[in-house]
């Protein structure tokens, strides 16, 4: 059989389409769509089921793909690492939010970058949730950190940690809310106080008013910067309240830089994913990173 025939297969089985199999192959659509049918015929079983959208595997192409898929990683891992350059260390490309990333994701992982002879080159790409996740399935990066849970068979998802959220202002801020008022009436009124934000349509700050109070902010920005390392410096400086990562501002609330205006009994969350593509966790030097980076998580929640 093939080896093409069946790399083909097993893309078209993780991508749900042959569209999105094509993209990752570098082939046209009609290619793998032959490529298909060839091996329908070598078989004499459909593999999959063509329906408006994507195509869906047959019990035969379910059955196909579970034992063939493991052996191609095996032999795309040799093909990628080669037989003859022991020394080379493999580039591992990693692809997350900038903060997380920065802070958390990168000083860890780079505990395995040394010349163990299990090292690997590390390679970081900042982006949204989207971003990561089509990088990832288009074979950009062999990892993704994001805070969206992928549908569909082409990536797998696993929880790496929660974030939980905390409404902080610089000490001056702090004697605008009167925080006993707070808990007994709820949200407190932002129209006469100031927002620093990631987006014009406040999410950070949206999110926890809608978890914690029920309600919607009646705001608008007033320093709007895609950095939360950034939102929190402005933060400090007395620029107005903001919500932040508690892993962020940490240390700030630590000295009395900032004060947290509101210690709801149940805060705010928001779940970290690591995805990789299915079946890539069968490459030694993504498997490390992965197991590295969930071990270093259990410290981080």
């Amino acid at each position: 059989m093939d080896l093409a025939l069946l790399r083909t297969f097993v893309t078209v089985h993780r991508a749900g389409s042959f569209t999105r199999a094509a993209a990752l192959l570098g082939l046209s659509q009609p290619a793998v769509t032959s490529q298909i049918r060839s091996l329908e015929r070598q078989l004499g079983k459909p593999l999959f089921l063509r329906q408006a959208r994507g195509v869906t595997p047959t019990t035969i192409g379910d059955e196909l793909a579970h034992k063939a898929a493991p052996h191609l990683d095996a032999l795309m891992e040799i093909a990628q690492s080669g037989l003859d350059d022991e020394s080379s260390l493999r580039t591992l490309h990693l692809a997350g939010p900038p903060e997380f990333t920065a802070e958390r994701a990168l000083p860890a992982l780079t505990e395995l970058t040394g010349d163990d002879g299990q090292g690997f080159a590390l390679r970081a790409s900042f982006g949204t949730a989207e971003e990561a996740l089509e990088g990832l399935a288009a074979g950009h990066h062999d990892l993704a950190i994001s805070t969206a849970r992928p549908r569909g068979a082409l990536l797998t998802a696993t929880p790496l940690c929660d974030e939980e959220h905390v409404l902080v202002a610089a000490p001056r801020w702090a004697d605008r809310i009167d925080a006993e008022a707070l808990r007994l009436k709820g949200a407190p009124t932002l129209e006469n106080l100031p927002v620093v934000e990631v987006h014009e349509s406040l999410p950070f700050v949206s999110r926890y008013w809608g978890s914690v109070f029920d309600s919607r902010p009646a705001a608008s920005g007033t320093v709007v910067v895609p950095d939360l390392r950034a939102v929190l410096a402005c933060a400090v400086a007395g620029a107005g309240l903001a919500v932040l990562p508690r892993y962020l501002c940490a240390h700030a609330l630590d000295r009395g830089a900032v004060v947290a205006l509101h210690e709801p009994a149940v805060p705010p969350l928001r779940t970290y994913f690591l995805v990789v593509r299915t079946g890539t966790l069968a490459m030694p030097p993504v498997a490390r990173a992965h197991e590295w980076l969930l071990r270093a998580a259990a410290s981080w929640c």
